[in-house]
């Protein structure tokens, strides 16, 4: 006989009480997610219908009026459509080169496809600017074309796909990898050429994978706030941008908000499909990793070509990423290339507090975001109590939620008695640890489920209690998932723009702030020596925090060298 709810729900009350420091936790988790995820978003909803007559849709009606700001409604469907299908159509061509193919330089190809995700998401945008733009590189400088149209759709879309394709690349080579070769070589001994191997085993089976990376890239560009502001221009509005505009141009907080709540419909729908309908469509194929075998499922000429392809796409970043840094030395970008120090020199003099600034939130937010996303995905995998699933969900709405989104729901919210933040250190600080832990929630779910609970039940049977099974057993085992959390929490902190654009002040600054304005004046040569330096510094962190790592679990180590 199947038990009821409510008598389900009776009995994990019961546990809950016996157990005096879970009830703890589990209360001060559910009620940190809702002060800090679903109240900022209740008072975007509420300040949206708040009109000078009282609860009303009329603001909505004059934004449904308003061509401009529908067609920027518009546009960023469009434009997360196009980047979702373009990015993981070259995300999987790229994967399936580096999982199926032997061609050289495979590591190196590797390397430099994920440098994009360690990078502001708008640093792509600025170098399109420098390549093709009015004095571009390319469009003037060798192509002598002048004012070429880059402002619009092209040059966003193109640095969109840049920037995000790496996301599906990194998701699909997962999908591909999981893939055991034995069905296909079975399929080619049956008789199928190498095209019908693809199409009817190989393509078919990552197609749930596909699914996912397609809203994965449809949700962070439909979230994205940095390379639409500089390079969608008036012609092609985007709502992200517009939000921000009525509301720091303007002041209009209910438009804003409307606007961000527009923006937040095709988002949640989006991350909704991806968590409770993709996820589950998955096929279990994995008999071991595969093998050498595989690369006879790719002709020589398709290899070649898959080859040429990626040798194009890596060229690319490279171009994009290495006119960073020739602008960073650069006197004046366009007109005079005499390689300078100025720039450094204007960032560690003027700039040099929103530096500190950054690694100082970075710093403190990271082990915290991390800490905080192990803690849920335990709770969320081991006990059972009343909220569970409230829990998971809400902790990982923040994924779904645009930047622009929690900005303006973090003013509404904390700009107020009874918690006034606005201008604090602490409101960057919560900001960056509610936004970033669903990867670190997704990863420790993931390994736990790898864990057995005998382990810890063998801990607690020797006299440990919860605290110290955790913290002495279960956390150790975490570390790969932990290591994940860290990293993604720190980079994402690190180039933070959509949400904390709206948060900074004159006592806490951040250099992607600082660079969006150098952009915004002109003064590329210390925006890209901002970038320089902010990318220098995220990659010296990860080597770090993977030292500390190592070092405190080095039985670990090899496994976490795999990561």
């Amino acid at each position: 006989m199947v038990p009821s709810r409510s008598s389900r729900w009776a009995r994990e009350i019961r546990f809950l009480l016996g157990d005096p420091l879970l009830f703890v936790v589990v209360f001060l988790v559910l009620s940190s997610l809702v002060v800090f995820i679903l109240y900022p978003l209740a008072r975007v909803v509420a300040t949206s219908f708040d009109t000078p007559k009282g609860f009303g849709f009329s603001i909505f009606l004059e934004v449904l009026k308003s061509k401009y700001l529908l067609q920027g409604f518009w546009n960023s469907i469009m434009m997360s459509t196009l980047t979702a299908i373009g990015g993981s159509l070259l995300g999987y061509l790229f994967a399936y080169t580096i999982s199926r193919t032997n061609i050289p330089f495979k590591k190196l190809f590797h390397i430099i496809a994920i440098i994009p995700v360690v990078s502001p998401p708008f640093i792509g945008a600025m170098s399109i600017i420098m390549l093709f733009g009015n004095n571009g590189l390319i469009t003037y400088s060798l192509l002598g074309i002048n004012n070429y149209p880059l402002y619009g759709f092209r040059g966003l879309l193109f640095a969109q796909l840049i920037t995000f394709f790496p996301i599906a690349y990194i998701t699909l080579r997962g999908v591909l990898e999981s893939i055991s070769p034995t069905l296909e070589d079975a399929a080619m001994d049956l008789g199928g050429s190498r095209w019908q191997v693809f199409r009817k085993v190989t393509l078919p089976l990552s197609i749930p994978g596909i699914a996912s990376a397609m809203l994965v890239l449809f949700i962070e560009t439909m979230a994205d706030f940095g390379n639409p502001l500089i390079l969608a221009g008036s012609q092609f509005p985007i709502l992200s941008v517009q939000a921000y505009l009525q509301i720091t141009g303007m002041f209009d907080l209910p438009t804003g908000s409307a606007l961000a709540l527009l923006l937040l419909v095709p988002s949640v729908t989006a991350y909704i499909l991806q968590k409770y309908w993709v996820s589950r469509k998955q096929y279990i194929t994995i008999t071991g990793k595969p093998t050498t075998s595989v690369i006879k499922s790719v002709h020589p000429v398709a290899k070649w070509g898959l080859f040429g392809l990626c040798l194009f796409v890596v060229m690319l970043i490279l171009l994009v990423y290495l006119t960073i840094l020739w602008g960073a030395f650069a006197n004046v970008w366009g007109t005079d290339n005499t390689l300078t120090l100025k720039h450094f020199q204007y960032v560690f003099g003027v700039g040099f507090r929103a530096v500190l600034d950054t690694l100082t939130i970075s710093g403190i937010s990271t082990p915290l975001s991390g800490i905080l996303g192990m803690v849920i995905a335990f709770l969320v995998v081991r006990k059972q109590f009343p909220g569970k699933h409230f829990m998971e969900f809400t902790s990982m709405l923040s994924f779904a939620v645009p930047g622009t989104v929690i900005g303006i729901g973090y003013i509404l919210a904390f700009n107020s008695p009874p918690l006034v933040l606005t201008g604090t250190l602490a409101i960057l600080l919560l900001n960056f640890i509610y936004r970033y832990i669903p990867v670190g929630i997704q990863s420790g779910i993931a390994i736990l489920r790898q864990i057995d609970p005998a382990i810890e039940e063998a801990a607690i049977d020797l006299g440990a209690d919860a605290k110290k099974t955790f913290f002495r057993v279960t956390l150790p085992l975490m570390v790969p998932a932990f290591f994940s959390g860290l990293i993604f929490a720190f980079v994402r902190a690190m180039t933070a723009i959509s949400a904390a654009i709206f948060l900074v002040s004159s006592h806490w600054n951040l250099m992607t702030v600082q660079i969006m304005s150098q952009v915004e004046s002109g003064r590329l040569g210390a925006a890209s020596a901002f970038s320089v330096i902010l990318v220098g510094l995220i990659l010296l962190a990860i080597f770090v925090i993977r030292a500390i790592l190592l070092y405190r679990y080095g039985r670990l180590g090899g496994k976490l060298l795999n990561i």
